[in-house]
């Protein structure tokens, strides 16, 4: 198949969002003649350098008012990652990159708000640096959903909801020194009535501590119960309408002597607290 790479012929696809993960996508072909059996391709964007692995391929069926749609379903779950999206002019054919249209995603606003069972799928459609239409999909068998974030001098204070997963006897905050072969920093949770909800205060001072002398980062994780064997669960912030938070929410720093500590959203909108010296 051809790639198409030109952007203002290609066609916009406007999609809806629904709150069980449901997308619908709309279009209105420019030359329907030119799509004589559309259909709508993802495509899961490989590692650089690596080959393609997986596609879904969507029926677009003609509706009263001419517009083409598609349906994805929210089962089968995507596998986590970034998906492409092309029209297809026919099976086999040209592949001709989506640029969007309108994204209704009010449902997705407050999905924090309400309870995801194992394994936890999350969907958003959003649009690439380039002006393309694209989804972003995370699938995860627990997930620790941050509900904010507080920043002091001396600490930073995190809230957060499990998913799919419950606090038991014993339950720990794991913070893991990236590249530090097993470093790790354990705070003790405040847990909330049902079980699901906690709280947890992250002092800056214990982020330096035998960490060196140079810049790191450390990755928020959750055991939910006592047990080197039990395992831990990711905290970040998926469930919403935001595919990319880290350029979009940004906390202070606080200073602690010669380094400036702060929490940020990584590129997966995972949460880690990075420590720089500063300048």
């Amino acid at each position: 198949m051809n790639t198409q790479t030109a952007s203002t012929t290609s066609p916009a696809i406007a999609c809806t969002a629904d709150a069980d993960g449901r997308i619908t996508f709309h279009l209105t072909p420019p030359d329907p003649a030119a799509f004589p059996s559309p259909r709508l391709l993802l495509r899961l964007r490989p590692r650089k350098g690596q080959p393609e692995k997986t596609l879904r391929e969507l029926d677009l069926t003609t509706g009263g008012d001419g517009r083409l749609t598609a349906v994805l379903d929210p089962p089968p779950d995507l596998p986590e990652g970034r998906w492409d999206l092309y029209l297809l002019t026919e099976p086999d054919g040209e592949r001709v990159r989506a640029r969007p249209g309108l994204r209704d995603l009010r449902v997705l606003v407050d999905g924090h708000l309400r309870d995801r069972p194992s394994p936890v799928a999350v969907r958003i459609p959003y649009v690439t640096k380039d002006g393309y239409l694209a989804l972003r999909t995370w699938l995860r068998e627990t997930h620790a959903e941050v509900a904010g974030i507080d920043v002091t001098d001396r600490s930073t204070t995190v809230r957060a909801r499990l998913h799919g997963a419950s606090l038991t006897e014993g339950a720990s905050v794991l913070l893991r020194l990236r590249g530090g072969k097993g470093v790790e920093r354990t705070v003790a949770p405040q847990p909330g009535t049902d079980g699901r909800d906690l709280a947890v205060t992250i002092d800056h001072a214990d982020l330096l501590a035998g960490g060196g002398t140079g810049d790191r980062v450390w990755d928020v994780f959750v055991r939910p119960g006592a047990g080197e064997d039990t395992a831990v669960v990711r905290v970040g912030r998926l469930l919403d309408d935001v595919a990319d938070r880290k350029e979009i929410y940004v906390y202070p720093a606080a200073t602690v002597g010669e380094f400036a500590v702060r929490p940020y959203y990584t590129v997966d909108n995972d949460l880690a607290v990075e420590v720089l010296r500063r300048t």
